[in-house]
């Protein structure tokens, strides 16, 4: 096991903020898929694309939907298990992909989606995409996060995509039936590799149940959650462990590509995923905390940021002065050792660095000032002119989540009776 490391970039925040910067990591989560599938669908066309889609989100999502059940006490094998793991799930921000539920009996449900954004992303593009999303992928990809709690559940549709009429609302819905006779997924290739990584196996410090404020989801299953209602150590827990779904997803994209190219080119294809959504992030954490875009907004968003986060996880460290940031990235953690986003970077590729600082302020500049075995260390000054995005963070913002906003729904309601 992992040895716990009690420190948190996220206990800077205060509660409130920590309530606002919750639904954002969880769509900023969601988006790795866009940032990446430009470049999947370069390398490997549509049908190459959905196939890693498919591999990336079975390999992660079971993982991660237990290390979120375990941390915020809502184990168990039944319907509502399911449920609430999909509301703390990056598959599923909040509102973005806004999941109703209905609970029949502890083996019976349903779900629809009154708004899908990834739907709306890819509608576009045209009936292929539509069909290649809401058949292709998510047929073994909702199974697959169902099974984290019982094996025997499956998730079918009722209705779904391509919509007739267009305009048809809910845009789909799915019935999901716990039953023994139900025959298991079949485990997927390199599912053990995810398993045994660093960040599945990952120790964080416990929720304080005396601070004030939720310190768990037991009781019923609720329409939404209210972030505001946990306390600030199940905040803090909650955020990096959704720092850690992303780092898992992202740790099954980077195997299924590796499976199907050399390994610089896949590398390089990660770099470009990395810095689409890397860019992204880092606009909507600047803007969601109501940053400037000085260096010591920088310095924020950069210790914010998923990609360096949970410490525990990845060790990285920023330093701050009147006119520069500097990052320090080590050489030996667990984000190293699994090759996760901080191994992607060095003295020649600081493209993801670059997108982020530039999120902040389009005149920052990154450059490597050290770069040994130990560690690298990047320095983010101002230069005189303005660079323009990166293509690769203008390819990610296609999607309707980059400029999505998220609005006050009031007190949850109880869906099931405890």
């Amino acid at each position: 096991m992992v040895k716990a490391v009690p420190r948190s970039n996220f206990e800077r925040l205060s509660r409130d903020q920590l309530a606002v910067l919750l639904p954002e990591l969880l769509l900023c989560g969601h988006l790795i898929d866009r940032s990446g599938m430009a470049h999947t669908i370069a390398a490997f066309g549509r049908e190459g694309m959905t196939a890693v889609a498919i591999e990336e989100w079975q390999l992660a999502s079971p993982v991660y939907t237990r290390r979120m059940q375990r941390a915020f006490g809502f184990t168990g094998d039944d319907v509502v298990t399911i449920f609430k793991g999909l509301q703390l799930d990056i598959g599923a921000p909040p509102q973005f992909m806004d999941f109703r539920f209905r609970v029949e009996d502890r083996d019976h449900g349903e779900f629809c989606l009154d708004h899908c954004g990834a739907l709306l992303d890819v509608e576009p593009l045209g009936e292929a995409f539509v069909l290649a999303m809401c058949h292709d992928i998510e047929d073994p990809t909702f199974d697959a996060t169902a099974l984290a709690t019982n094996p025997h559940a499956q998730v079918r549709p009722v209705h779904r995509p391509p919509r007739h009429p267009a305009d048809r609302k809910p845009m789909c819905a799915w019935t999901v039936t716990i039953d023994p006779a139900n025959t298991p997924p079949p485990v997927p290739p390199n599912a053990d590799r995810i398993a045994e990584s660093t960040a599945a196996r990952l120790t964080l410090a416990e929720i304080d149940p005396a601070d004030e404020g939720r310190p768990d989801y037991t009781g019923p299953l609720l329409n939404d959650l209210r972030f505001a209602d946990f306390s600030k150590s199940a905040l803090v827990r909650m955020a990096d462990e959704v720092c850690l779904q992303h780092h898992l997803l992202t740790l099954g994209f980077l195997i299924a590509v590796r499976d199907r190219m050399a390994r610089g080119a896949a590398t390089e294809l990660g770099r470009k995923q990395f810095t689409g959504i890397a860019g992204l992030t880092a606009e909507r954490l600047r803007k969601a905390l109501g940053l400037g875009d000085d260096a010591s907004a920088l310095a924020t968003v950069l210790r914010l940021h998923p990609a360096w986060n949970p410490l525990p996880y990845t060790n990285i460290r920023v330093d701050e002065d009147e006119d520069s940031v500097r990052l320090t990235v080590p050489r030996a953690s667990g984000a190293e050792a699994d090759g996760a986003w901080p191994a992607l970077i060095d003295a020649d590729h600081l493209a993801p660095v670059d997108a982020m600082a530039r999120a902040v302020n389009p005149r920052f500049a990154a450059r490597a000032v050290d770069s040994g075995e130990d560690e690298l260390i990047v320095e983010i000054v101002r230069a005189r002119e303005s660079f323009r995005e990166a293509t690769e963070v203008a390819l990610t913002r296609f999607s309707t989540g980059a400029a999505f906003v998220f609005t006050d729904r009031g007190i949850p309601l109880p869906l099931t009776v405890v």
